[in-house]
C-alpha cells in the first residue's frame, strides 16, 4: 500500500503564540504533495520537517483569513529563489487572485515558474482536481467569509496479483494487466482458472477530510461519512460555545459530534485558540464524545 500521509506545519489560531504556528498542512499520495493552507512560517516549517520544497506541486487555500494565507507570498519568493521551474497550481478563493498577481509583481516579478490560479466556489461540492490515483473536492463550510475543506478521496486500486499462483501456472507477464483487470487463465490443457485463484483483493480507497473554520455544522456529517481520518478545527471548548458561534468556529465537542455522526475513524482537533496554555481540555471533551480524538501539535505526521 502506498504511504498517505498528513504533515502538521501548524495547527493554531489568528493571534501568534510561541507554542503554535498558525495553519498549515502538506497532503502526500503516491509522490505528490499538497499544501493546505499556508499561515505565515510556514516555509521555517518546511524545513524542520526535512521536506522537499519542490515537490510541492499545489497549494490550497480554505479561506482569505491571514491566518490561512499570509506565508504563501513569502514561500513562492523562496520557491523562485529555488529555481522552481515546474507550474505552482493555487486553488483559492477567487478574491485572492488580483492580490496575489499584486504581490507577485511585487515581490516576485523574476521568477521562473509559472503560477496557475485557481477560482474555488465555497458554496458548493466540486472536485476541482482529479489525476489517476487522487480526487480533492471542496466541502462548502460555514465561516465569516467565504470558506471551505477539502475532501482528498483515493481512487480504487486494482486487485494484488497472487506470485505464487502466477508461477505455479506460468502466466507470463504481459498477461498480468489483463489478470488484474479481471481475466481468468486458460491452461495448454484447456483448464480455465478463474481469476479469483489468480488475485486477492484490492486494499480499500483512504480518504480524508479537511475541515478548517467553519461554526457546528450538523449536515457536514454527510459529506465527511466514513472517511479514514478528519482534521475539524476545535477552537474552542463547550463554556466557550457562545464566544464559539459568535465567531462562527467550533468546540471541541462539536468537532467529536461530526466526527461520531460520520462513523469516521479518527478525528484530529487543530485550530486552538492562543488562550489554552493546554490543549488537554479540549482533547478530553472531544474524547467523551468519540474516543478516537487526537491532539495536532507541529511536526506530528499521521498515517491513513
Amino acid at each position: 500500500m502506498q504511504p498517505f500521509l498528513v504533515y502538521i506545519l501548524g495547527c493554531g489560531s489568528a493571534m501568534p503564540t510561541l507554542r503554535h504556528n498558525p495553519t498549515s498542512q502538506v497532503v502526500s499520495l503516491r509522490g505528490k504533495q499538497f499544501m493546505v493552507d499556508c499561515g505565515e512560517g510556514t516555509q521555517l516549517q518546511l524545513r524542520k520537517a526535512h521536506m522537499h520544497f519542490s515537490k510541492i506541486q499545489a497549494v490550497l487555500i480554505s479561506h482569505l483569513h491571514g491566518d490561512h494565507c499570509l506565508g504563501l507570498i513569502g514561500m513562492m519568493s523562496t520557491f523562485g529563489l529555488l529555481g522552481r521551474t515546474t507550474p505552482l497550481h493555487v486553488y483559492a478563493p477567487a478574491e485572492l487572485e488580483p492580490l496575489l498577481l499584486l504581490q507577485k509583481k511585487m515581490f516576485c516579478d523574476n521568477i521562473e515558474y509559472e503560477v496557475v490560479f485557481h477560482a474555488l466556489d465555497t458554496t458548493r461540492a466540486k472536485v476541482v482536481y482529479e489525476d489517476r490515483s487522487l480526487t480533492i473536492q471542496t466541502i462548502p463550510l460555514d465561516h465569516r467569509v467565504p470558506c471551505c475543506g477539502f475532501l482528498f478521496r483515493e481512487k480504487p486500486t486494482l486487485p494484488h496479483i497472487r506470485r505464487e499462483m502466477i508461477d505455479y501456472l506460468e502466466i507470463p507477464v504481459s498477461q498480468i494487466n489483463n489478470i488484474k483487470n479481471g481475466a481468468d487463465w486458460t491452461r495448454a490443457d484447456g483448464i480455465v482458472i478463474p481469476n479469483s485463484e489468480l488475485v486477492t483483493p484490492a486494499d480499500a480507497p483512504r480518504a480524508y477530510a479537511y475541515c478548517s473554520d467553519t461554526r457546528y455544522m450538523p449536515r457536514l456529517a454527510e459529506v465527511v461519512k466514513g472517511v479514514d481520518l478528519l482534521y475539524h478545527e476545535a477552537t474552542y471548548d463547550e463554556p466557550m460555545g457562545e464566544k464559539a458561534a459568535k465567531y462562527f468556529h467550533s468546540t471541541a465537542a462539536q468537532a467529536a459530534t461530526t466526527a461520531r455522526d460520520a462513523g469516521v475513524r479518527r478525528l484530529l482537533l487543530g485550530h486552538y485558540s492562543s488562550r489554552y496554555d493546554n490543549e488537554q481540555p479540549l482533547l478530553d471533551e472531544a474524547r467523551r464524545i468519540f474516543p478516537q480524538s487526537f491532539l495536532t501539535h507541529e511536526n506530528d505526521v499521521f498515517t491513513l
